[in-house]
């Protein structure tokens, strides 16, 4: 099993990446709801955190994308309030969200315990789904170590934010948008989502 270990005690936002930001081809839509088992993606254009302490801005601009904004890395670091300490919570990144797409469709969630139960990982598939459907994104605060439906690790001890894009099998299967380096996306099982955000939240 290959498994990518990241040392991420710098820092609660995220570790240091592996190259600048890049920007790549938006990412094809499904058909829609309910196309292709339940499978459904949202277009939008990914760019990997140039630092080790913007994974909230580009995380949260990922998720802007989806809707047609795409400011930069240091504008949204602004208005999140991004230091070198990192971003401080999925409060914020719900805020700047909402401010930049001039709504109120997103709100915060969080689990607030060690691991999710039943009841937050349907509310978890519930919000993905439904973000997903209205063409929005999810930004995720996670913490932890995690492996995708591939078998790769993804370690984030100190805490990161990623992007929810999609989902497959009727909710049960998420693809995420991780800006730790460049073109970083993968396929996970949503309870492994819940469980990596429990300790923390997301915007949805």
């Amino acid at each position: 099993m290959n498994t990518i270990f990241r040392n991420s005690v710098l820092s609660v936002a995220g570790l240091l990446t592996a190259g600048g930001v890049v920007a790549a081809p938006a990412v094809a839509q499904a058909a829609g709801p309910g196309a292709d088992g339940g499978a459904r993606e949202v277009a939008v254009q990914y760019e990997a955190q140039p630092n080790f302490y913007y994974c909230g801005p580009a995380a949260t601009r990922i998720a802007l994308t989806a809707q047609g904004h795409a400011p930069s890395q240091d504008e949204v670091a602004g208005k999140l309030g991004t230091t070198e300490a990192g971003t401080d919570s999925a409060e914020e990144t719900t805020r700047v969200l909402n401010e930049v797409t001039g709504g109120d469709e997103y709100e915060t969630v969080s689990i607030g315990a060690a691991a999710a139960k039943p009841e937050h990982v349907e509310k978890l598939k519930a919000d993905v789904r439904e973000a997903v459907d209205d063409d929005r994104a999810v930004v995720a605060n996670i913490m932890g170590t995690a492996s995708d439906v591939d078998g790769v690790a993804h370690s984030y001890e100190g805490g990161h934010y990623l992007t929810v894009t999609g989902y497959r099998d009727g909710g049960d299967t998420v693809k995420i948008a991780d800006p730790y380096y460049e073109g970083q996306e993968y396929w996970m099982d949503l309870e492994v989502l819940a469980d990596w955000t429990a300790k923390r939240g997301y915007s949805a």
